[in-house]
């Protein structure tokens, strides 16, 4: 009766691309076409140059803050890389193994001139800005993915079949060389071998089977009673991948909101369905991006040439006499006990570095408080009704505005609709870069 012996060989390796980390933190160095240590603006943008103190940044989980808690994003649509209040971190991010900071896998970022010898950080050149020029971003060693020290292999000793009185085998050529450069070590590779060897009567014939885990598989063996098979598999992680923001949708495309109260841009009046206007407090809290404040997480236009076309979410938002923008703000539990107001920030076509508004006509802009919270399902029709009108204004670029102030709503959504009167045309990119643009909550 045949015998049969095996052996296991077992090696083990780990390597990964991706190492599941606790949150590491670091500060920033920029190297390339601009230069010197990354530091922040009160409102969280991240610049290089302009001798602002240098930065401390924290990496969890593909997502970065800074140190005051806010979350790192890539601002549509210019891929401004800062940190906002309220903000979830975009995600994507990484520490090579030469300690560059990574977005996707790449290291590559461009730096563009907000004044001279001053640079935002963006992870694509800006359109129209021929100064751009690429960067790396070194976190100084920190944060850098540590290898795993491989455990030692574990042979145990090989069975040997009894000496028959022939053996006959049919010895295979060398095997050729094969090179494999790889950055990673090799994950787990188990090499199993049988051994099958009959009863000593007669000449004998010993059968070799080698199975292996490798990364290349070697030309078939020449016939013979020894067969040799390879086979090679590597598995490496990959960070997860993210979705990169829509690109905003210029006003052109966006159809006509819902008319605002039909009135004389000297003397506007609420539509008979709407609440009476409340007046503004005197206690209004900033007109400005300082301290707290909420922007926009859903900005949805409707318009009543199109009553029943939902646009869904947008960046740009676009206010006449037939077209109105919902702007939805969450209101934090932190705000319980204060005060938010709703202001209209405004400035000069000349401040704005990443956005740009068109304005034409006369009339006002009207800021009402609707009922429940809008969607992106929502259209002319189905909006919700108007809960109360904040306020109005005639807007002219240069100015910010306080619409409303009223105790905060915490853990709330609140959504305000802003229409416009008379032959009034507006539309802007909303946007919080310097200057500040659009719609938002303060609170105090």
């Amino acid at each position: 009766m045949p015998r049969s012996y095996a052996a296991v060989i077992l090696a083990v390796g780990a390597s990964a691309a991706v190492v599941a980390r606790d949150q590491c933190c670091f500060q920033l160095t920029a190297s390339g076409g601009a230069s010197g240590t990354v530091g922040q603006l009160s409102d969280g943008q991240n610049r290089i140059g302009g001798g602002y103190p240098p930065a401390t940044y924290c990496i969890n989980n593909g997502g970065i803050t800074d140190s005051s808690g806010r979350g790192c994003i890539l601002t549509p649509p210019t891929t401004q890389f800062q940190c906002d209040v309220g903000a979830s971190p975009t995600t994507g991010f990484g520490i090579s193994s030469s300690g560059e900071v990574e977005y996707n896998g790449s290291t590559t970022f461009y730096a563009c001139p907000a004044a001279n010898g001053i640079y935002n950080i963006y992870t694509t050149p800006v359109a129209n800005q021929p100064k751009c020029t690429k960067i790396t971003l070194s976190s100084g060693g920190k944060c850098v993915p540590a290898k795993p020290t491989p455990k030692p292999s574990v042979v145990p000793s090989v069975a040997s079949c009894p000496a028959p009185s022939t053996v006959t085998v049919t010895q295979q050529p060398k095997p050729s060389t094969v090179t494999v450069t790889e950055k990673a070590q090799p994950w787990t590779t188990t090499v199993v071998e049988h051994a099958t060897c009959p009863a000593p009567q007669g000449p004998s014939t010993v059968t070799v089977t080698q199975v292996q885990t490798s990364a290349v598989a070697p030309p078939p063996p020449p016939p013979g009673t020894t067969e040799i098979k390879t086979t090679w598999q590597y598995t490496t992680l990959s960070p997860p991948t993210t979705k990169p923001a829509p690109p905003p949708v210029k006003s052109s495309s966006v159809a006509p909101p819902p008319p605002p109260p039909q009135s004389q841009p000297s003397s506007l009046a609420p539509p008979k369905s709407s609440p009476p206007p409340t007046k503004p407090s005197s206690s209004a809290c900033q007109t400005e991006l300082s301290g707290a404040y909420q922007t926009p997480h859903l900005i949805v236009p409707v318009s009543s040439s199109q009553p029943d076309h939902a646009y869904g979410t947008q960046y740009n938002a676009t206010i006449t006499s037939s077209e109105c923008t919902i702007f939805n703000f969450d209101i934090p539990a932190s705000y319980s006990g204060k005060s938010c107001s709703t202001i209209f920030l405004f400035p000069e076509q000349s401040q704005l570095e990443t956005s740009s508004f068109d304005i034409s006509g006369t009339g006002s802009i009207v800021f009402s408080s609707l009922s429940s919270a809008a969607n992106q399902q929502t259209t002319w029709n189905n909006a919700p009704s108007k809960k109360q009108q904040l306020g109005s204004v005639s807007p002219v670029p240069g100015n910010s505005y306080a619409i409303s102030t009223s105790q905060c709503s915490p853990g709330s959504t609140q959504s305000i609709e802003v229409c416009g009167t008379g032959s009034l045309s507006l539309s802007f990119f909303e946007d919080w870069n310097p200057s500040p643009i659009g719609v938002y909550v303060t609170s105090c």
